[in-house]
């Protein structure tokens, strides 16, 4: 399976136009009045193309990449462009290795429950406790009783049986959600909006997919909206470095609609393929945040009425059902078209992603087990339901 969708011819880029025919930035002041921030806080762009900053220019003494997987330059560049098949298995094999406190919770429930039982009430009843503790929540949890309810009740099963029906039970619900990400060239620079709350991994998923896309050939551009934290700005800047794309970056606070506004004349202006645009998440505060965000997509389409082309939640595994309401919560402030679900890797709670398909059937765009940028992969049901409840091969067949 090919990194993230198709590979796309490189555009040409188009020649800079001279400075006197650059956009005015009317439109700007327009949609961020000085209400919403104060004076002091006025973004600080520079006019000059954001390729230019250089990393040197970082003052956080910050490590090259978080974990411990961390990769030098070279490294990451042949990783991400390692042949599709060899990084799939690897992958899958990592997914694996992520979902055991999972599936050990799971297999080993089963295995405790079913030993050639009848399918009978109690039995589902005991099955349905150890779904729903496996975080895979109420209304997934029914879906599948009420297939087993449907299709084998009254047999005698082993858990091997159950083991099987559970997880193709479990793939008919990931199925429809399972939509890999592919920027359309159509409408470049294609621009993902990526919202979640502080601590999911948004940014390191905004890189992964940096990384990605341009091992496709995508020219690809980021900009640091998290302006109220400049840990987020700075890691940002080390990864764009590090995969050779393009950072705009404001002052401490400045106005993330103002912003998101120069990142996209940046974007147009350099023939970029895709814009990766960063936000806060500071969830203590929804009213303020949900204005925010709501004012960032009002700015971007006052220069491209289509953008934002994506706006992609990132979800935290290891929260669990918390997730769920994280989903619920930007839901409601923003039109989420898609989910990230990162940190499978060590936890006991990855049934949420099924959790997540059964209450809201939005796209699953990639999952995330590791810091490396090929630890995030397009979605595979199957392959996922498999090592969710611990059969030894989670490879689809």
């Amino acid at each position: 399976m090919a990194l993230f969708g198709r590979f796309f011819r490189r555009r040409q880029a188009a020649e800079p136009p001279p400075a006197a025919e650059e956009p005015a930035a009317e439109p700007l002041v327009e949609a961020a009045p000085a209400a919403d921030a104060p004076p002091d806080q006025t973004p600080a762009i520079e006019a000059s193309p954001v390729a230019e900053v250089p990393v040197e220019q970082i003052d956080l003494p910050l490590p090259p990449m978080e974990g411990p997987d961390a990769l030098p330059d070279a490294e990451l560049a042949r990783e991400v462009a390692a042949e599709p098949a060899t990084a799939r298995r690897g992958f899958l094999t990592r997914l694996r290795a992520g979902l055991s406190r999972s599936a050990e919770k799971v297999s080993g429930g089963i295995g405790a429950l079913f030993t050639k039982r009848r399918l009978d009430e109690e039995a589902l009843d005991d099955l349905s406790d150890l779904l729903l503790s496996a975080d895979l929540g109420v209304a997934a949890t029914r879906r599948v009783i009420d297939g087993f309810r449907r299709t084998r009740f009254g047999r005698e099963v082993t858990d091997e049986e159950v083991r099987e029906a559970l997880a193709e039970e479990i793939a008919a619900i990931l199925d429809p959600v399972a939509v890999p990400l592919e920027p359309d060239p159509s409408r470049a620079p294609f621009v993902v909006l990526v919202v979640g709350v502080n601590g999911t991994g948004k940014t390191t998923t905004i890189a992964k997919l940096g990384a990605q896309w341009s091992a496709a050939g995508l020219r690809c551009m980021l900009c640091a909206g998290d302006t109220f934290r400049a840990a987020a700005v700075e890691q940002l800047k080390v990864w764009g470095e590090r995969i050779g794309a393009p950072v705009v970056a404001g002052a401490a606070n400045a106005d993330a609609a103002g912003l998101a506004f120069e990142a996209l004349e940046a974007a147009e202006r350099e023939g970029a393929d895709v814009l990766l645009i960063d936000t806060a998440g500071r969830l203590h505060n929804k009213a303020n945040l949900m204005a925010e965000l709501a004012k960032v997509i009002r700015v971007l389409k006052k220069r491209d009425e289509t953008a934002p082309h994506a706006v992609l939640l990132v979800l935290d595994a290891t929260t669990g059902q918390n997730a769920v309401q994280q989903a619920k919560v930007f839901g409601e402030m923003t039109d989420v078209t898609g989910l990230v679900v990162t940190k499978l890797d060590g936890t006991a709670k990855g049934g949420v992603v099924v959790a997540l398909a059964q209450e809201f059937g939005l796209p699953v765009h990639a999952v995330g087990v590791g810091e490396k940028a090929s630890d995030l992969r397009p979605f595979e049901p199957l392959a996922f339901a498999r090592g969710l409840v611990g059969i030894e091969s989670a490879e689809a067949v």
